[in-house]
């Protein structure tokens, strides 16, 4: 878990107490430093391009402006930007709606301090996170049968190769290294596997590696 400096973090939730419950704990990290929050979605799409922080902490259930669609805001203007969900809610069409919309990750709110900890140093790594029992319902759609064109019919050996350190969390320097590839090569090669495998981002591509088994998930 070591990092270079504090990892800065934002977190949005609407219930003050929660809020600032969040960020106690965070802040009494010191490998973490809590750069702002907000009560809602719009005050997260105004101040996390200001802020810049490295990983945003994202409650769904908002007033005005939900987290799905800060989510979808705050990576159009940023697509590097790292967002992990806190929620109280499992259901499978939140899951579904914020992971579609590039979120890093999803944890529940009945996550213990550690497991937050953890997720968050995870997400800041580009590693997806989820929590078991998100995980449980994900593992149980990416087994149902489907007609899924194989893998080596639609990439490139080299991104295959790609595909699969970006399953594992990897950063484009991070496959760059690992290939002994320029990080300018990566990136072309991550932009042509998202556009021929029809995907908006790097959640969606580590979860495609896992439905046609590129990848394994952690732990399974």
């Amino acid at each position: 878990m070591d990092t270079v400096g504090p990892i800065r973090v934002f977190v949005v939730d609407d219930h003050v107490l929660v809020r600032e419950g969040l960020c106690a704990l965070i802040g009494s990290w010191p490998e973490f430093t809590v750069v702002g929050e907000a009560s809602n979605g719009l005050e997260a799409v105004s101040e996390v391009p200001r802020l810049h922080p490295d990983v945003v902490l994202m409650d769904l259930v908002m007033p005005g402006m939900g987290g799905v669609e800060a989510i979808s805001a705050i990576l159009q203007e940023n697509p590097d930007m790292h967002i992990l969900v806190l929620s109280s809610f499992s259901d499978e069409e939140q899951v579904s709606q914020a992971i579609q919309a590039g979120a890093i990750g999803y944890l529940l709110k009945e996550s213990s301090s550690h497991d937050l900890i953890e997720a968050i140093f995870d997400a800041h790594l580009g590693k997806l996170v989820l929590h078991p029992a998100i995980t449980r319902k994900i593992l149980q759609r990416l087994r149902q049968p489907a007609d899924v064109t194989p893998v080596q019919q639609l990439l490139t050996p080299r991104e295959i190769d790609v595909l699969k350190l970006v399953a594992q969390g990897l950063s484009n320097q991070g496959i760059a290294q690992s290939l002994c590839l320029s990080e300018w090569t990566v990136t072309k090669h991550v932009s042509s596997l998202l556009s021929k495998l029809g995907l908006e981002n790097r959640t969606q591509a580590a979860l495609y590696a896992l439905r046609t088994g590129v990848a394994e998930l952690a732990g399974t």
